[in-house]
C-alpha cells in the first residue's frame, strides 16, 4: 500500500591517517546491504571525493549540497564509519544540509586477526567522537544495537528495518493534516487534545461541522454518478446482504461528501463525530465509511478522538498496514495478561478473520440500537480480529505540563475462545498489568491504536528521539 522506498543519505566517513581503502570497501559493502532491504541511497560518487567518503570540509560541503538537491527524497541519513571517520566531517555535512531527518550511527567492526597499520579501523573509537559532535551540534541521532557491526550481520540488518520504521513515522507525521469532523461527543471528555500541541510538531487540524456536511449530502441525487460508484464501492467492500438499500444509499453519499471534503482541504486522515447525532438526524452510523479510509491507510477514529487518529496514522503508514482503532474493553477471565480489545466497529476489514466464523460483515450498531432505533444504526463492520503478533500505541496532549506523551508496546492477538457482538479479538500482553496501572496513573485513555506489525522500537525512536515526544515502551529492552 505504502509503495513509495525509503531512501537514505548516506555518509562514508574517512580520516586521513587511517587507511583509506577501507572506505572502499565499506561503501561497496553498505550499498549491497541497503539494496538487500530494498533501500534506495544519495552518496557521494566515488569521482567526488576519495572513495566518495567524507573527510575534509570541502567533502562535507560537496556533501550538503548533494543532500541538499535531494532533499525531497531522503527520508534519513545512514552515517557508515569503515574507519576511525572526521567527526567534522560529518557533523558539518549534517548541519550544513539543512535537513531534519532521523540520523543513524553506524560502525564496523575490526578483525583481531589484521590489526596491522594497513587495516586497523578504530570505527569503535571514531562512533564515539562522531556522537560527541552530533550532541554538540544538537543533531539527533539513532544507534545500532552493537556498538560496531559488520554490514551483513543480522544485528544491523534489524537496526535498518527499525530505522526504516522511524523515518517513516517521521514522514508520516511530517505535515500531517487531519479533519476533525463533527463536535466532541460531549460524554467524551476523554478524547479532549490541544491543536496548539500538536501545530508545534507539525501536525494541522481541520474542523469542519456536521450541519455543513449533511448540507452537501442532501444536495446530492440518488443518481449521481459519484453516488452510484461510492455505492458500488461499499457493496464490493464487505457483505451487506441484509442492510436495508436506503441505509447503504445514505452511506454513499456521506462518504461522497467525507470524500470531497478531504480532497478539498488536502487531509490526510479523519476524526469522526458518530455518538448520537449521526444516527438521530442522518440515520445511519459512518463505521463502514471510516473502515474503508483506514483500509486504505487513510486512518479514521471516532468520537472525535483526534489523538487516537496521529497513533492510527503513524504505525499505518510506518507498518504498511491498516491501524484500528479499539477500547481496552475487558478483562479475559483470570489470565492477568489477556484482556478483550472491542469496537462497534468501524475496524478496517484486513484485520480481521478473512474466511469463516468472525470475517467481516456490515451490521447495524447493538449498543445505541435500544436508544435511537435499530433502523438509524445500519452500518458498522463486525467481526474477530484475526491472531497474530501486535504493536499498540497511545498518543495524548499533556496540557498541563505542555507537551505530548504516548506508550507503546507489542503483544500477541490471540484464538482464545470468545462470543460478542462488534469487532473484537483476545490480546496477550507480558505484564499486562503493569501497563493497566501506568495507563491510568498517567491518565491515559481508554482507547488505543492497534496494528498488526512488530514496529514498536522504530516508532518510538521515531516520536521520542526525533518529535521530542515523552513516550513509555512498555516491556522494552533496558
Amino acid at each position: 500500500m505504502n509503495t513509495k522506498k525509503i531512501t537514505l543519505g548516506v555518509i562514508i566517513g574517512n580520516r586521513g591517517f587511517f587507511p583509506a581503502h577501507l572506505c572502499d570497501t565499506g561503501r561497496q559493502q553498505i550499498l549491497q546491504t541497503l539494496e538487500k532491504l530494498g533501500i534506495d541511497a544519495v552518496l557521494l560518487d566515488p569521482k567526488a571525493t576519495r572513495y566518495g567518503a567524507v573527510e575534509s570540509m570541502d567533502d562535507a560541503q560537496k556533501c550538503a549540497e548533494l543532500f541538499k538537491q535531494n532533499a525531497d527524497q531522503i527520508d534519513g541519513i545512514l552515517v557508515s564509519l569503515p574507519n576511525f571517520g572526521d567527526e567534522r566531517g560529518v557533523a558539518n555535512a549534517l548541519r550544513w544540509s539543512g535537513l531534519r531527518v532521523p540520523v543513524l550511527v553506524h560502525a564496523f567492526n575490526d578483525d583481531p586477526k589484521i590489526m596491522t597499520i594497513a587495516h586497523r579501523r578504530d570505527s569503535f573509537c571514531g562512533k564515539m567522537s562522531v556522537c560527541n559532535n552530533l550532541r554538540q551540534y544538537d543533531i539527533p541521532f539513532t544507534l545500532t544495537r552493537l556498538h560496531t557491526s559488520a554490514p551483513d550481520d543480522k544485528s544491523f540488518l534489524q537496526d535498518l528495518r527499525d530505522f526504516v520504521i522511524t523515518c517513516r513515522t517521521i514522514r508520516a507525521l511530517k505535515h500531517l493534516r487531519i479533519g476533525a469532523l463533527g463536535a466532541r461527543p460531549t460524554a467524551f471528555n476523554t478524547v479532549r487534545y490541544s491543536e496548539k500541541l500538536l501545530e508545534k510538531s507539525g501536525i494541522s487540524i481541520e474542523t469542519l461541522d456536521l450541519f455543513e456536511l449533511f448540507g452537501w449530502v442532501n444536495k446530492m441525487k440518488d443518481a449521481d454518478a459519484v453516488v452510484e460508484a461510492k455505492l458500488q464501492a461499499i457493496q464490493k467492500y464487505v457483505v451487506a446482504k441484509s442492510i436495508p438499500p436506503l441505509a447503504l444509499l445514505k452511506m454513499a453519499k456521506f462518504g461522497v461528501a467525507v470524500d470531497k471534503w478531504m480532497k478539498g482541504t488536502r487531509l490526510n486522515a479523519t476524526a469522526i463525530q458518530c455518538w448520537t447525532a449521526m444516527e438521530e438526524f442522518f440515520g445511519v452510523v459512518p463505521c463502514t465509511l471510516m473502515s474503508m479510509m483506514s483500509n486504505m491507510l487513510m486512518s479514521s477514529a471516532c468520537e472525535v478522538d483526534i489523538m487516537g487518529t496521529v497513533a492510527m496514522y503513524a504505525m499505518a503508514q510506518a507498518g504498511d498496514k491498516p491501524s484500528a482503532l479499539v477500547d481496552w474493553n475487558n478483562n479475559y477471565g483470570e489470565d492477568p495478561d489477556k484482556g478483550v480489545i472491542f469496537h462497534c466497529s468501524n475496524l478496517p476489514k484486513d484485520l480481521f478473520v478473512q474466511k469463516g466464523e468472525g470475517s467481516p460483515v456490515m451490521d447495524y450498531q447493538e449498543i445505541i440500537a435500544g436508544t435511537v432505533g435499530k433502523e438509524n444504526t445500519y452500518g458498522t463492520i463486525v467481526g474477530r480480529v484475526k491472531s497474530g503478533g501486535f504493536t499498540y500505541l497511545r498518543c495524548s496532549t499533556d496540557d498541563f505540563n505542555g507537551k505530548i506523551v504516548a506508550y507503546i508496546g507489542e503483544g500477541e492477538l490471540t484464538d482464545d475462545p470468545l462470543k460478542t457482538f462488534g469487532g473484537f479479538g483476545v490480546v496477550k500482553i507480558a505484564q499486562f498489568q503493569k501497563l493497566l496501572r501506568y495507563i491510568c496513573e498517567n491518565g491515559f485513555e481508554h482507547h488505543v491504536a492497534v496494528n498488526p506489525t512488530n514496529i514498536a522500537v522504530g516508532v518510538k525512536e521515531a516520536l521520542g528521539k526525533y518529535l521530542g515526544w515523552n513516550i513509555y515502551h512498555h516491556a522494552a529492552e533496558e
